[in-house]
């Protein structure tokens, strides 16, 4: 990420994941009590999600990132491990719940943002809840990614590329700064569901 995102790490962004994105895209549906997060960053969705699950496990990329973000979390009911998403490194039926927010922008390419998808399918459990929020492509936001990845998703067509990928019941919602999306694993999946 580019020194623009040093905003992400600021109390003014804790604030708005806690008071208005996490509630907007979660509201106060379950997530089970073994959840994942995906590309945490900064670690302000997290701060929210330790608070409302007994064990999380962040997946960070970046290991300037994931190293701070353990060490400030160190002892505490997350762990926190540098990893790539779209090959996790778990076993399916993993956790009870995933989460991705904020971060699905910096994945290179759609292909790539799909394979992220079908490894949280993989290792989420049968009907386990799955919610991923970003940002709407704005030229503001092309700036401000000037020289880093920047691949926004279209939250038109976030429910059948989600479908494809393994979920089922996915929805998506949009304000005017950005989009959320909720899926589940479906209760039932055949054997060439969980390749």
């Amino acid at each position: 990420m580019n020194r623009n995102h040093d905003v992400c790490g600021s109390e003014e962004w804790r604030a708005a994941v806690r008071d208005l994105i996490i509630p907007w895209a979660l509201g106060d549906r379950d997530l089970g009590d073994d959840v994942l997060e995906v590309g945490p960053g900064f670690g302000a969705t997290t701060d929210v999600f330790r608070g409302r699950v007994a064990k999380l496990t962040a997946v960070e990329i970046d290991p300037g990132l994931a190293a701070a973000l353990s060490a400030r979390l160190a002892g505490t009911n997350v762990v926190v491990l540098e990893a790539d998403a779209t090959d996790l490194p778990f076993h399916e039926d993993r956790f009870t719940g995933a989460t991705c927010f904020s971060m699905l922008h910096h994945v290179s390419s759609p292909g790539l943002q799909d394979l992220l998808f079908s490894e949280i399918a993989r290792v989420v459990r049968p009907g386990g809840l799955f919610v991923a929020s970003d940002s709407l492509h704005s030229d503001e936001l092309v700036v401000f990614h000037d020289g880093d990845t920047y691949v926004p998703i279209d939250p038109a067509g976030v429910v059948e590329r989600l479908e494809g990928c393994g979920f089922v019941d996915a929805t998506v919602q949009t304000n005017p700064f950005g989009w959320a999306a909720l899926a589940r694993v479906p209760e039932t999946r055949s054997r060439s569901d969980r390749s």
